[in-house]
């Protein structure tokens, strides 16, 4: 188990030129099982070998989640364009899975894909986590107390002085 930030914590700076790729599908068959199922299945082992190769750019641990017929897999890469690399290279899992879903699946409506790519830039991103263990993008650039980068949002966000926090920090 991770150990537990208590109190407020922040994600250090370091975002820049890290990407947040989200990625997932839709179940919107269930009954056609056959058709949703190898799509299921080509994510884990695309995590596996991206976990077990760290120079093609997957930082930290990716995190799954699961709301009804979504499955969504957060992640977090170095670049833009390792995760661009990694998606067309003809020597990895990726590419395969692809081109199946499309020669096989591709519109007939059984199952929705979807990814979207978020370049992160320490000027576009705040973050602050309460008594969590490192998580998101702390769990990749390391986490620093709240304080240290600001008390509120807009400090975090600006490094602008802003009114006082809303809540007493703790």
């Amino acid at each position: 188990m991770a150990a537990m930030n208590k109190g407020r914590y922040s994600a250090d700076v370091g975002a820049d030129g890290k990407v947040l790729f989200l990625i997932g599908m839709r179940i919107n068959q269930l009954w056609r099982f056959w058709k949703w199922l190898p799509v299921f299945v080509a994510m884990p082992r695309m995590l596996i070998e991206l976990q077990k190769n760290s120079s093609l750019g997957l930082v930290g641990k990716p995190r799954t989640y699961l709301s009804g017929r979504t499955v969504l897999v957060w992640q977090y890469w170095a670049s833009f364009e390792q995760l661009e690399a990694y998606s067309k290279s003809q020597a990895a899992q990726h590419l395969p899975a692809w081109r199946s879903f499309n020669r096989k699946v591709r519109d007939n409506g059984s199952v929705g894909i979807f990814h979207e790519t978020i370049m992160l830039s320490d000027a576009t991103v705040e973050t602050v986590y309460g008594n969590m263990p490192a998580f998101g993008l702390a769990a990749v650039t390391g986490a620093v107390p709240a304080g240290r980068r600001g008390q509120t949002a807009r400090t975090r966000l600006t490094g602008a002085a802003s009114e006082a926090p809303a809540v007493d920090p703790y």
